[in-house]
């Protein structure tokens, strides 16, 4: 019930945050959301001395899209202050619709943008430790819709060579990529490339903390099965949605979605997309 709680007050912020910013791809981190909070809850140092370590953790948002979403969690953790959040796609702010590292030096282990290039870096950054023997994985988010790019399949090649067991990939399976291009199973796709491969479902905390946390001999891939604008029913329903911000009259009834949405609309959800 705890991060139930927590989670419809970050899903509200996102929505106030990007009214002031007058941006944000809502629906992509209202999806991504449970998987965010989970490494950051469980397997992230941020914030703490040990986060400064070589043998840490870390953690890539190939999805760049979403980096709202890892900003509410920043703030929500501490590591960032709350009225930071008020400066979104401002000017002079550090937070934009991208993730920027230059302006989060220790936090952000990554720039986003184009599409493809955070899980190539995040299997340069596994295989660097192990050449050097460090200890800590390598997690990183991307989207299915990146599954269309060939650098992914690429790196995964490379991953699966070096037997690179400190990987994890975390695919937002929200079915985006089904939109523009028919790929066939990824599960099969990359039990072919030589990963483990595991599904769950992308908004249960628990189960993708369980999934998150086994050990295998190769590359990991979780396909966390989610649903574009997760916690509302009109980011679900309506497609607009895709990139646009709210407008102060739609408010409301958004934050109201928000704090209804665990009755009988989301069994009703799970009953269709989690058979």
């Amino acid at each position: 019930m705890e991060n139930k709680n927590v989670l419809k007050k970050l899903r509200k912020k996102i929505l106030y945050i990007s009214l002031i910013g007058k941006d944000g791809n809502i629906q992509s981190c209202f999806s991504s959301l449970e998987i965010i909070w989970t490494i950051y809850s469980f397997f992230l140092s941020v914030g703490r001395t040990e986060h400064f370590s070589e043998g840490r953790n870390r953690f890539v948002l190939s999805k760049g899209q979403s980096n709202l979403a890892v900003m509410v969690v920043l703030a929500e953790k501490g590591v960032i202050e709350e009225r930071e959040l008020e400066k979104f796609c401002k000017f002079d702010s550090r937070i934009s619709m991208q993730a920027d590292r230059t302006k989060f030096s220790g936090i952000v282990e990554t720039s986003a943008g184009s599409l493809g290039h955070g899980f190539p870096m995040a299997v340069g950054m596994a295989w660097a430790k192990k050449i050097k023997s460090e200890k800590g994985k390598i997690f990183c988010l991307a989207g299915d819709g990146e599954m269309n790019e060939g650098t992914m399949w690429e790196a995964a090649i490379f991953a699966s060579s070096e037997k690179l067991n400190n990987l994890v990939l975390i695919v937002d399976d929200n079915s985006s990529i089904s939109r523009l291009i028919d790929i066939g199973s990824l599960k099969d796709k990359f039990i072919a490339f030589g990963f483990i491969v595991s599904e769950v479902n992308g908004h249960d905390v628990e189960a993708l903390k369980e999934v998150l946390e086994l050990n295998f001999d190769k590359p990991h891939v979780v396909l966390a099965k989610t649903i574009r604008g997760w916690g509302s029913k009109t980011l679900i329903e309506d497609r607009s949605w895709f990139h646009r911000y709210p407008k102060e009259d739609e408010i409301e009834l958004l934050c109201r979605e928000v704090d209804d949405f665990e009755k009988d609309y989301a069994r009703m959800c799970k009953k269709i997309y989690f058979k």
